[in-house]
């Protein structure tokens, strides 16, 4: 069969699908539109978020046999579309969990300790120890929503603190020996701090909203590094503003392209990147911890997400 590989990723996928027998071609950097030219000629596809696989880029894709998205979530692909045309749908999700559930812990120690805030304080010569007092962990309840690889993940890393953990997932059954499966309004009534692990979906987006917020009846923190678009975010700045949400680590925004490979467009004029009002809050803000769309981006990940890849397609076409 032959493969085409529209995002550069680890060497193994392409050295291991050699020797298993594949022709393996390359293209990074063409369009979309070149691409669904040529794309009859191949029985797979390789990608991660480079641009979305719809309606028109499967009807030309005539002798397309599965798609492998590096990546856990399928967003970018039509994939109720692809299934009717017989297309098998791969993902890896069990590559990148580990990384995910560090990062979201990583995340929430930094906002309950105040790293950000001070470390910037000390390189700027002040020392202000009061100021930097840290709240612990032990003795919190932290609500998940999503009970997944991802979320799974991060319960595990919670293992090690006194915590009451508790999920929220439309499936039912789902929850075990590191985490409680509630309701959503017992999780809303109970959680000091909320952790998104969700995929987007129709269910999943501007999920996050006003109204979401206020049902919970604690102060919370809040951490997210699923999907962007799950977090209205000017309603998580009034939240922050007005102390119903306490600090917030975002390892995804609202604002991401579908590539997740850049934010925002620069002004044509000026040159100078137009930013939204609730984003520059967001950059301001003490209580708000960022990073870029790169909680599952470890070096670990990266071969790990490789390799889930190979694993499914050999045991689904070999």
């Amino acid at each position: 069969m032959k493969v085409l590989h529209l995002d550069a990723n680890h060497s193994l996928l392409i050295d291991q699908l050699n020797d298993l027998g594949y022709i393996n071609d390359t293209d990074y950097t063409a369009t979309k539109e070149v691409v669904e030219d040529k794309i009859h000629n191949y029985d797979g596809i390789i990608i991660r978020s480079r641009f979305s696989i719809d309606k028109q880029f499967l009807d030309k894709a005539s002798n397309l046999k599965f798609i492998g998205r590096v990546g856990a979530g399928l967003e970018n692909i039509d994939c109720d579309y692809a299934e009717k045309k017989g297309v098998t749908l791969i993902s890896a999700p069990e590559g990148n969990r580990n990384a995910v559930g560090e990062h979201s812990l990583g995340m929430l120690l930094s906002l309950f300790n105040k790293l950000n805030k001070a470390d910037k304080e000390v390189r700027e010569g002040k020392w202000l120890r009061e100021e930097n007092r840290g709240v612990e962990l032990d003795g919190k309840t932290v609500g998940l929503i999503g009970y997944g690889n991802m979320g799974k993940a991060f319960a595990k890393k919670l293992r090690g603190f006194d915590v009451d953990v508790l999920c929220y997932d439309i499936k039912p059954n789902v929850g075990d020996e590191n985490c409680k499966q509630v309701s959503l309004s017992e999780l809303q009534e109970k959680s000091d701090v909320l952790s998104l692990h969700t995929p987007q979906t129709e269910l999943t987006m501007n999920m996050i909203d006003e109204n979401f917020i206020n049902q919970f009846k604690n102060p919370f923190w809040l951490v997210n590094t699923a999907r962007g678009k799950s977090v209205v975010t000017k309603d998580l700045v009034l939240a922050l503003e007005v102390g119903k949400i306490l600090g917030a680590g975002l390892d995804v925004l609202e604002y991401e392209k579908k590539s997740f490979e850049n934010l925002f467009k620069k002004n044509t004029t000026s040159d100078k990147i137009e930013m939204p009002k609730a984003f520059q809050y967001l950059v301001n803000s003490e209580k708000v911890i960022l990073s870029p769309h790169v909680a599952g981006w470890t070096i670990e990940s990266k071969e790990k997400l490789a390799q889930t890849i190979v694993n499914k397609i050999k045991l689904k076409f070999n």
